[in-house]
């Protein structure tokens, strides 16, 4: 398997509850990278990443030096840039040819780089994409209406029963919502982004599909603490 098949997994330098069940998102083929501190979260778990994007302000001496000395790329960015360090992680994943991409650390702490970190999700360059969000308690993704159900127009959930699942249109109205698995079952219909109905579904098994018609909605799949069951299909 070349690096261009590989799952690409970018570590954000946010927040992770649970680095246990973060290592258990993890293939042994993926591919690592990390946005500026996000390597942090993969030393401590042991682990070197293939390459750190961003401008680097996060790293300490020792630690770029470690970097450096592991043969670590370093793509080092100005400072004064338009783009987070996880929007450039994610054009290099997708540049590289990553086809499956998943995030870690990128949920939680302050709430503008938690938006801005799920509308990166929503950009159109990354439709047919498989891109998710997770910090191995909750994962969040888009389902995107108009796709080929080979290419995400049917995206599913692994977890166990009673797990919260919510469906939040972003945006604009999402319509022809179909669902299957979960407990309240949506069947062709239209969620509305003023409107709260979407949210806390609960898995009624181990996996749930969501098709829609048009539109952009957002999935986030919040786990038991107490499960192992930690299978991202990314």
């Amino acid at each position: 398997m070349s690096e261009s098949e590989s799952r690409a997994v970018i570590f954000a330098n946010g927040s992770l509850p649970n680095l246990e069940a973060v290592s258990r998102l993890l293939h042994p083929d993926d591919t690592l990278l990390a946005a500026d501190g996000g390597s942090f979260h993969l030393l401590a778990l042991g682990l070197l990443p293939s390459a750190v994007i961003g401008d680097l302000d996060s790293l300490s001496t020792a630690d770029r030096r470690r970097l450096e000395a592991a043969g670590v790329r370093l793509l080092q960015h100005p400072r004064d840039k338009d783009e987070t360090d996880l929007e450039l992680a994610l054009h290099y994943a997708v540049e590289a040819g990553h086809r499956s991409i998943l995030v870690v650390g990128a949920l939680g702490g302050r709430l503008d780089q938690t938006l801005g970190n799920l509308s990166l999700l929503a950009d159109p360059a990354l439709e047919g994409l498989e891109v998710r969000l997770d910090d191995g308690v909750e994962e969040a993704f888009f389902v995107r209406g108009g796709e080929a159900p080979s290419r995400g127009a049917n995206r599913r959930i692994h977890g166990c029963p009673g797990e919260v699942v919510s469906l939040l249109p972003w945006g604009a109205p999402v319509e022809g919502v179909t669902t299957d698995g979960l407990r309240w079952p949506l069947r062709g219909e239209t969620l509305f982004p003023h409107k709260t109905r979407g949210i806390s579904n609960e898995l009624l098994g181990e996996t749930a599909s969501v098709t829609l018609t048009s539109g952009l909605l957002l999935i986030v799949h919040r786990r038991n603490p107490r499960s192992s069951n930690v299978n991202p299909q990314a």
